[in-house]
């Protein structure tokens, strides 16, 4: 079976711009522009809808700490960055610690964090087997603000009862073990290297005080001079996402409008027709008929 015929020296850019390719070309050019448009209408959609589901989940109101999860059980995802209540006493000033390396307003400095002994944990199989009835103490330990120097005045450990509101936020990768034996300064905020230099059970997470009930005068006076630290923002609810799927579609769709125009031009080259007619029927002489 004999191959097609080959056009003799004719470049292949000959044949796209003839005006029978060179007006389809066009057409598929604005095809696939619309297409392209509506690919990144369905993505802004998708963008849309996520920051909807992601600021409604920010204006949740906030919850005590305990109703969300048990103190003897890990911090769920669901319940990072959630605004949370709690209500307790300050831990001795001697618990209190410092997370190093921590920038505010372009200065370096320090975190400070103190747990707060809870005045309701709930049930919990950790009870204190030596009072029948009673549970061992359970606290959180509350990032209450920066200060330049942990020798900063505002970073002396508030007494007393406490009520404040903060954002939840979990352990940081960075191993700290190494700094207990050595100072309460961690490189970390890490609730398993800050279990072992406490005398009391701890929940799995931080809360990052962003306010304070003015009716306990030390929650008020613990915030005094510190610069109060972002809490984490809440997670990035991907809603939409078969909208996303809808933009590649019609990104792919231009994509193949363009591949279908030139493979159409290259099979027209290859058969030496500019126009890819198709070649006139032969009679049984061998002739071409008119």
């Amino acid at each position: 079976m004999s191959s097609p015929p080959q056009p003799a020296g004719r470049p292949l850019w000959r044949t796209a711009l003839t005006p029978r390719w060179s007006a389809l070309l066009l057409l598929a050019l604005a095809i696939a522009a619309v297409m392209s448009v509506l690919g990144v209408w369905q993505l802004d959609v998708y963008r849309s809808k996520t920051a909807a589901a992601t600021a409604g989940r920010a204006a949740i109101p906030a919850v005590p700490l305990q109703s969300l999860f048990p103190i003897d059980s890990g911090l769920p995802a669901s319940a990072v960055a959630r605004r949370v209540t709690v209500t307790g006493t300050w831990a001795a000033p001697a618990d209190q610690l410092y997370i190093s390396d921590r920038a505010h307003n372009g200065q370096n400095g320090f975190w400070v964090v103190t747990p707060l002994l809870l005045d309701d944990v709930g049930d919990s199989a950790s009870a204190d087997s030596s009072t029948p009835g009673t549970s061992a103490p359970g606290a959180v330990m509350v990032v209450r603000g920066w200060v330049p120097s942990v020798n900063d005045p505002a970073a002396k450990a508030p007494t007393g009862p406490a009520t404040l509101t903060g954002g939840i936020a979990s352990s940081e990768a960075q191993d700290s073990s190494g700094d207990v034996n050595q100072t309460r300064i961690l490189q970390s905020l890490r609730i398993p290297t800050i279990v072992h230099m406490v005398d009391y059970r701890v929940y799995d997470a931080f809360v990052v005080q962003t306010a304070a009930d003015p009716s306990t005068p030390a929650a008020g006076a613990s915030a005094s001079g510190l610069a109060l630290v972002e809490p984490p923002a809440p997670p990035t609810d991907h809603a939409g996402l078969r909208n996303v799927a809808y933009a590649f579609q019609w990104w792919i769709f231009a994509a193949f409008t363009l591949w279908m125009w030139g493979r159409m031009v290259l099979d027209a080259h290859r058969t030496g027709d500019p126009d890819h007619q198709p070649p006139a029927p032969e009679d049984a002489s061998g002739t071409v008929s008119a």
